[in-house]
């Protein structure tokens, strides 16, 4: 039986639902990371309860009609973070990709819409089969690090890119990033984070935070990917 759009999306709201629940949850309980004890407001969500909804709502519309405009000749993952939408994958044309961002920009409550979709033939299964092994790496590794407010970062891997989003303060930033960086088969790490003060970022974990220069996680030093830096307008840093 194929479910109606209407249904589709109530679906896969109940099933984010549930799984921001499970993650609410964890966050409650404090780790042993690194020989030290890291407090609950690591895990917590910087955003309100009804942003990260809205957040969710938008990135099953956003997929949903690019889905059912472009077809199958198209693959695009949205994810929506504080109102902006980031676009990754792959469509046929140079028009398709202008027109998923059309889409993206009608859906309500949108503010803004990067789009990072590449133009050519959609990744094979084994591409993306590796993104989503990387991904489930880079977030391990996060939440390894030291200093690093993993519950208010999100990432998403395109073909071996890690894209982050949050908010987050610069240095918790830069050791974030610096920790995906390393992760084995990371090629590039794009940061997309909209930046805090210190006390904003105590005021919204709900408990204050410690801050140090060194990450207490496990990494790889040798050759990082490279690393930009994303606003509004994307920020590439050459590759030395």
């Amino acid at each position: 039986m194929t479910l109606k759009p209407s249904t589709a999306l109530r679906a896969a709201l109940l099933a984010a639902a549930l799984t921001g629940t499970a993650s609410t949850l964890t966050g409650c309980i404090p780790l042993a990371l690194g020989g030290a004890v890291v407090g609950a407001s690591v895990f917590v969500d910087r955003r309100s309860s009804g942003t990260q909804l809205d957040d969710q709502t938008i990135a099953i519309k956003t997929q949903l009609q690019i889905a059912k405009q472009l077809g199958d000749n198209a693959r695009v993952s949205a994810v929506s973070y504080n109102y902006r939408v980031l676009l990754t994958g792959d469509v046929p044309t140079q028009a398709a990709k202008d027109q998923a961002t059309a889409i993206a920009q009608g859906i309500e409550k949108v503010k803004s819409v990067v789009n990072q979709l590449e133009v050519g033939p959609v990744e094979p299964f084994e591409g993306r089969s590796n993104d989503a092994w990387l991904s489930s790496k880079v977030r391990t590794a996060l939440l390894a690090t030291k200093n690093v407010p993993s519950g208010a970062i999100v990432t998403t891997v395109n073909r071996s890119v890690v894209y982050m989003l949050g908010m987050v303060t610069q240095e918790e930033g830069d050791i974030a990033a610096q920790a995906a960086a390393n992760v084995g088969g990371i090629v590039k790490v794009v940061k997309m984070f909209t930046y805090i003060s210190r006390e904003e970022a105590i005021r919204l974990s709900g408990a204050a935070t410690t801050s140090a220069p060194n990450s207490g996680g496990s990494t790889t030093p040798a050759g990082p990917a490279p690393i930009e830096n994303g606003g509004d307008t994307m920020q590439a840093i050459p590759v030395k």
